[in-house]
């Protein structure tokens, strides 16, 4: 039995489907904004003297001054590309949370 073009067509094209989506799910598309979020803020940014300066803070509260204002004191592409890795980061957690918790099965 030979296999028609039309059947090898269709074929290639559900398995090229199959190769590619899980290129594009919401947490692959999470992952690479938050990888190009964090490439942009480390070439803005010396992120090695924000944690240096992070570590020398006694409490928690100066801690949170300390993040609060150099935030606010940056520019606004670093502000915009700290809020862009910051829900990257809170949708790749929520999602590998809900595939962790087992789904609910009515019987």
């Amino acid at each position: 039995m030979s296999i028609s073009p039309i059947s090898s067509v269709v074929m290639r094209r559900v398995h090229t489907v199959h190769a590619v989506r899980p290129f594009l799910s919401g947490t692959a598309l999470a992952v690479f904004l938050l990888l190009l979020a964090v490439w942009g803020i480390g070439r803005e940014v010396w992120v090695a003297h924000v944690f240096a300066n992070l570590e020398a803070m006694p409490t928690l509260a100066s801690s949170v001054h300390f993040v609060v204002s150099a935030f606010m004191s940056t520019r606004f592409v670093v502000q915009v590309l700290s809020v862009l890795a910051l829900g990257a980061f809170v949708w790749i957690v929520r999602d590998t949370a809900r595939n962790l918790v087992p789904a609910h099965s009515f019987a």
